[in-house]
């Protein structure tokens, strides 16, 4: 009688297998259906048949440039009946590579005829191997790329608000004034001056029509004037300008000739 009262206090006290809706179950139901490939996970999972091969090839530790067709392929045929096995729908392009490697096992198998030994044939591996290559470079970068800070998932824009500091004019609460407030309102106050401004425009002290009357009067007394002397330094530039096109307006009205005697020589100006 005691052992019975203890056999059925250690069962009242057994933890139980599941929880479903708040309802504890102590044993699983015996009409429970599990599929016999259902705890079956693969752990490696790729992105394509080249993923695959690279994947092969680097688990063995074999040479790129030098792959042994032949293992390579008896592994991905394996890795190709598991996922039949585990009932995983095949990409076309695993089908596809899996043709192209029982094409190249059976060319470097087959024996080549003597003519044909003596003529350097291209390995067929080399279309292959530069597959692999290139994918291989993709997937670095694209690993290196990923490594990058990325916003939202490594870095992440602080969204906090300052707080506004307010101060009491006649008993009304008002805030701050900031630094770039103030010079913004001063570029605006400038921007305004600019727009009323005047520009007073003088006449002009030296006139052309005058220039042209004392080069005639001077040529009027003197047979021939050098050209150079007909300039004023102390009228500084806009003096010169008035005079040279005083000049070339009384060359235009055939009024004087300019004259040089020799090649190089200096130019001189004389009344016609």
């Amino acid at each position: 009688m005691i052992e019975e009262t203890t056999l059925s206090t250690t069962a009242t006290v057994l933890p139980p297998v599941a929880t479903v809706r708040g309802q504890p179950f102590v044993q699983l139901p015996s009409d429970l259906y599990i599929p016999p490939q259902a705890l079956e996970v693969l752990l490696e999972t790729f992105t394509g048949p080249l993923d695959l091969l690279l994947y092969l090839i680097k688990k063995q530790n074999f040479d790129i440039l030098d792959i042994p067709v032949a293992e390579v392929t008896r592994q991905y045929m394996h890795y190709i009946e598991l996922m039949q096995v585990l009932e995983i729908e095949l990409a076309t392009e695993y089908l596809v590579m899996a043709a192209v490697l029982t094409e190249i096992k059976s060319r470097l198998l087959l024996p080549k005829p003597v003519s044909v030994q003596s003529v350097e044939e291209e390995d067929p591996r080399v279309e292959l191997i530069r597959r692999l290559q290139e994918y291989e470079q993709v997937k670095q970068a694209a690993y290196e790329l990923d490594q990058l800070p990325r916003q939202g998932r490594d870095v992440f824009l602080a969204m906090a608000k300052a707080e506004l500091t307010t101060s009491e004019i006649n008993g009304i609460a008002q805030p701050d004034i900031d630094l770039e407030d103030l010079i913004e309102a001063f570029q605006s106050v400038l921007m305004r001056t600019a727009l009323t401004t005047h520009h007073a425009i003088a006449r002009e002290p030296l006139s052309i029509r005058e220039r042209m009357s004392q080069i005639m009067h001077r040529l009027s007394a003197e047979t021939c004037v050098e050209f150079t002397t007909l300039f004023t330094a102390r009228e500084g530039r806009m003096g010169v300008v008035v005079t040279f096109i005083a000049l070339l307006e009384l060359w235009r009205q055939t009024l004087i000739e300019l004259l040089q005697k020799t090649p190089f020589g200096k130019i001189e100006v004389s009344a016609r």
